[in-house]
């Protein structure tokens, strides 16, 4: 599995409509994508304007080629992008370890 983390940086003043449209992408548009296996968000609290979301998927090439390669990710970026303050900051991540 792997941990897909998107730092996002929203402008200021746009929380509400932010919202409600990653709520939108992540409920209607990505978990259509091969391999899309789970999400969550959290919001910044020292900073309300960041947001950190992170998506589970099967394998990295389900992410970087099979979604973003596809008329979902434009579908995507339409949604969320408007209110992005600059582009996201993503990486993804193996499993080390976990607590039971």
């Amino acid at each position: 599995m792997i941990l897909e983390i998107a730092d996002i940086h929203i402008k200021p003043g746009t929380q509400v409509e932010f919202e409600a449209a990653i709520e939108k992408g992540v409920r209607d548009v990505i978990p259509k994508a091969t391999g899309f296996m789970g999400y969550k968000i959290n919001k910044g609290v020292e900073s309300p304007d960041r947001y950190v979301l992170m998506i589970y998927w099967q394998t990295l090439e389900n992410h970087t080629v099979d979604f973003r390669q596809s008329p979902a990710f434009q579908a995507w970026r339409a949604l969320v992008g408007p209110y992005f303050a600059a582009p996201p900051v993503v990486e993804h991540f193996e499993l080390l370890s976990k607590s039971a």
